[in-house]
């Protein structure tokens, strides 16, 4: 219940934020949006339509002929944050901040907006819209869920060119790169996670000095290669970003010629790292 609540509460705020981004920054400065929000504030720019409004309807729509794609938790969060965006958008509508600097209302509608969704997602909601979409075209279409959401989002986007212009269009996508950039740090953290594979002949002594050294956990996976058809144990560990230079010092001073692969990974649960809460 008490998670429940956390969640609710961190949407709410979400939806706060990003009203705040769409009528503090982007409405006032004839800039564009992505997603659902865009196709808005483009019928908001030619028919004076309240964003709060048709957000809501064309939101309550998508919820109806997509709900089956979420889970129950998610499409309850779904609704949560529908409702509370376009109450936002509507009682914030008169709301404004004395800033002529086109540029800096970019930047700053980009972060609110990534801070908002980002919470909105953390807490296991979505913002409806397009990510209802996307999830559609994927099961359908076997597209991946980014390449459906940024698809969408750029039909949108430049579907505003006609109204806003081709300079606050540019605008447009700059702010859209910062709220994804914004976004992904709130869901991710400040410490993204390393996955680094290790294949040597010396992988003994390489799983030695990362235990001592470093103090991490080493899986030991076995393969062999291709064409000379020899056994290899393969090290797989995870580390954080700040520990790569320590691991390269390691393999280096171990075996020179080893060959080292590194992946970025966004998240990680278990002993030593985030615990499994959901």
């Amino acid at each position: 219940m008490y998670k429940n609540g956390k969640d609710i509460f961190f949407i709410i705020l979400g939806a706060f934020l990003f009203a705040l981004a769409i009528n503090l920054f982007v409405i006032p400065n004839d800039l564009g949006e992505g997603g659902v929000t865009g196709i808005t504030i483009i019928l908001y720019y030619v028919f004076q339509w309240g964003p709060g409004m048709v957000n809501f309807i064309i939101n309550a729509f998508l919820i109806l002929i997509g709900y089956k794609f979420l889970d129950k938790q998610t499409c309850i969060y779904t609704i949560i944050a529908v409702i509370f965006n376009s109450l936002f958008l509507h009682v914030t509508a008169s709301w404004h901040i004395e800033s002529n600097e086109i540029i800096i209302n970019a930047i700053f509608g980009g972060v609110f907006a990534g801070i908002g969704i980002g919470l909105i997602l953390k807490a296991g909601g979505t913002t409806a819209g397009t990510t209802l979409l996307a999830r559609i075209t994927n099961k359908y279409l076997d597209w991946s869920i980014s390449s459906s959401l940024l698809f969408f989002d750029l039909i949108v986007a430049f579907s505003s060119y006609f109204i806003i212009g081709a300079e606050k269009l540019m605008l447009t996508i700059v702010m859209l790169y910062i709220a994804t950039k914004v976004m992904e740090f709130i869901i991710e953290g400040l410490n993204p996670k390393k996955a680094v594979t290790i294949i040597s002949s010396r992988q003994n002594q390489i799983a030695e000095k990362v235990n001592n050294i470093m103090d991490r956990g080493v899986t030991v996976i076995y393969g062999k290669g291709y064409y000379s058809n020899d056994s290899k144990e393969i090290l797989y560990i995870i580390i954080s970003k700040q520990e790569v230079v320590t691991l390269k010092k390691i393999v280096k001073e171990v075996d020179n010629e080893a060959f080292i692969t590194i992946h970025d990974v966004r998240d990680v649960f278990g002993k030593g790292f985030l615990e499994l809460s959901k």
